[in-house]
Parts: structure tokens; C-alpha cells; sequence
């Protein structure tokens, strides 16, 4: 992209660390994966290969941006921007879903990010992600971040901040409730690396006709996708969001691999700490949880709900098909039945889109 020669002089470097570095000790499944990883690393760097960053769709609020990225190693020659393409681009979009998943990460690099007029210095994790929270100042609205390992490397990332008067945004699970693949759990993350075409997909009928009354309902609302899909099918859930209608929003997912505690890591595990951060962020937001309830969705909503009743205004549960539920875990009967909600929001459950925007209607939530 060649931004290196117009970047703006900052008012001061500022230095930040990510908020993923944690200090228990891995298990030994990551262990062996770290010692790969810095093989492989210094075999590249021997042959000169080059460090590539792919940009993820960030959030802000008044104070605070919520930086994401991923840092990889490419061969000589490849684009800067090569992860950095328009969601509308279905060659790229195609090509990438498989590539994410064979690219070697760059353990611990530092990254500097551009924001506005300040510059800040952070470092990726074990598995080459970038999640840093920044302090920083940005106006409500669209922005995009710069962020470069070296100079002639640079990217731009998405990052949406908040308005201050919006009293209402939306969660939304990914697999299941959004989009239906029918196929059993184990087998998604194959699905999503080399299944890329839309065709293959299946949109959730009247889901995005519902997620775009809510945005018309609540003009400042976010929408944030929380998901435990990997980051390194990015792309491709943007891609199918983006050609299906939905509104436009940052993606939190997990990484892909080994973990502290395991081989891999607790979805549950991830949605709890997820809807935690959101909730520090935005203490006065009310937000509207939509799920399913073919894994935990019901239940980790519902816990949410109790420690934090006053940031609720409704859970909404799409009630998933018997041979959706066997797909999704295996019984024909959803998994968690009838968690109890604190606060007692309001809770409503159909088999689609079209059912749950009936009932919203009905109790006045969404004018008809």
C-alpha cells in the first residue's frame, strides 16, 4: 500500500501491551506448537520471507479502541495488503479461506498502530494475534487504523466507535444462528477453511431482515458478531455477512490451536470473557443477545444476564430444527433447557428470523 511515506507525525509514541498475554504456564500441547512455530519462524526469516499483517474489524468507544490483527509470515513479494482486500472481492475472499489456515504466525512481533495522530507500540501473542485496547480519543463513526510491522508494510483496519447516545447494541452468535452449514460441529472448522463459496452456505431465513429492523429501530446501534469460530476464517464469515445483508460490525472469534489449559480452547470460555470486556467498555449499553439453541448460547446468556441484569434488553434464542440439534451436539432435544435469566429480561425463542421479529413486534419492541 505505501502509506509509510504519508504517515502523519504523531503528537507522542505511545507504548501499550495486549491484553491476551497471559502467564500460565501452556500445556504441553502449546508448548510443542511454540517450539514449532519458532522453528519454522527462524527457517523463513533464513530465507528471507517477509511479515504480513491481516487486519480484523475493531470497536471503539469514547475513550477506549479495541485493536485486532494477526501477524503472518508471507513469501517475498507478496502484497502488503494481501489480507487487506474489499469484503466484496470474491476472488480473494475464495482464495483466502484455506490460506489462512496454512499460513505460519509470527509469535511476539511488535506492531505499531496509527490512530488519529497517535502512535502506539504493542506486541502479538503466542499465536501471532493482536488484541490490544487502546487509549485513545476518536470521534463517533467509521475509522481506520494503520498498522505496520516495518515501514512498506502497512494495512488498515476497520474500527467502528460508538456514539455516545446509543442506548441499545446487538450480539450475535455466528454458526447456527446466522448461518446454517449442517454440518456436525467437529467438522465446521474444515467447512469453513475450504468451503468458501457462498452457494455453500445457508442464511438463517429472516435474519437479516430482523437484524436490519433492529439497526432502522436503534440507529446508533453496534452489532458485534461473537462467535468461537477461528480467526483465521475472518474473510469468509465477513464475506457471507457482507453478501447476505447483514449489518456491517466487528467480529470477536478465538484462536485456532492449542491453549494454556488444552488442546483447544473453551468456547463457553471465550463468550463469558467476550460479553465481559464488552460490558466494562460499554457500562450503559442495553444490549439485545440473539443465539441458539443448539450448544450454550441460552445458558451463557443467562448467566450474563444475572451478574448484569441493567445491560440486558432482551435474549433472543432461534430454536433450531431435531436434525439440527443432532448436528450440533449429537440429541435431538436443545442443550440447555430453560435456563433461568436474572432480572427476567425479555426472552423469546422461534425457529427463524421471521418468528423472532413477530414476537418483537407483538410485544412492541419493533413497530410493525
Amino acid at each position: 500500500m505505501g502509506l509509510s511515506s504519508h504517515l502523519p507525525s504523531p503528537r507522542g509514541v505511545m507504548r501499550a501491551v495486549t491484553s491476551r498475554s497471559g502467564t500460565d504456564r501452556p500445556h504441553w500441547a502449546a508448548r510443542i506448537e511454540d517450539v514449532k512455530n519458532s522453528v519454522v519462524s527462524g527457517v523463513l526469516r533464513r530465507l528471507r520471507w517477509d511479515l504480513r499483517l491481516q487486519p480484523f474489524h475493531g470497536l471503539g468507544s469514547g475513550g477506549r479502541v479495541h485493536v485486532l490483527a494477526k501477524v503472518l509470515y508471507a513469501s517475498p513479494g507478496t502484497p502488503a495488503d494481501f489480507h487487506d482486500q474489499p469484503v466484496h472481492d470474491m476472488r480473494t475472499m475464495a482464495v483466502r479461506g484455506w490460506r489462512n489456515f496454512a499460513g505460519q504466525v509470527a509469535p511476539h512481533s511488535t506492531v505499531h498502530v496509527l490512530l488519529g495522530d497517535h502512535e502506539f507500540t504493542v506486541r502479538a501473542d503466542r499465536s501471532g494475534i493482536v488484541d490490544a485496547h487502546l487509549e485513545v480519543s476518536l470521534p463517533p463513526g467509521h475509522h481506520q487504523a494503520v498498522l505496520w510491522t516495518v515501514p512498506g508494510n502497512e494495512v488498515t483496519a476497520d474500527i467502528t466507535v460508538v456514539p455516545p447516545e446509543a442506548e441499545v447494541g446487538l450480539i450475535s452468535d455466528i454458526d447456527d444462528t446466522v448461518m446454517v452449514t449442517w454440518l456436525p460441529r467437529p467438522l465446521l472448522a474444515f467447512w469453513n477453511a475450504f468451503v468458501v463459496h457462498q452457494s455453500s452456505r445457508q442464511v438463517v431465513p429472516g435474519m437479516p431482515m430482523l437484524y436490519q429492523r433492529l439497526a432502522r429501530e436503534h440507529p446508533a446501534m453496534p452489532v458485534v458478531y461473537l462467535s468461537t469460530g477461528a480467526w483465521n476464517v475472518f474473510p469468509v464469515l465477513k464475506r457471507f455477512l457482507y453478501r447476505n445483508g447483514y449489518p456491517d460490525g466487528p467480529l470477536l472469534l478465538t484462536d485456532w490451536g492449542p491453549t494454556n489449559t488444552g488442546f483447544f480452547r473453551s468456547g463457553p470460555e471465550h463468550k463469558h470473557r467476550a460479553l465481559a470486556q464488552l460490558a466494562a467498555e460499554f457500562p450503559t449499553m442495553r444490549w439485545i443477545l440473539v443465539g441458539d439453541d443448539g450448544q450454550h448460547d441460552p445458558s451463557i446468556y443467562a448467566e450474563f444476564a444475572e451478574r448484569h441484569p441493567e445491560l440486558v434488553d432482551s435474549v433472543l434464542i432461534r430454536r433450531l430444527t431435531e436434525p439440527e440439534q443432532l448436528l450440533a451436539h449429537g440429541s435431538r432435544r436443545p442443550r440447555d433447557s430453560s435456563p433461568h435469566y436474572g432480572g427476567t429480561p425479555l426472552t423469546l425463542t422461534a425457529p427463524d428470523g421471521h418468528g423472532l421479529l413477530s414476537a418483537l413486534q407483538r410485544t412492541g419492541r419493533i413497530r410493525s
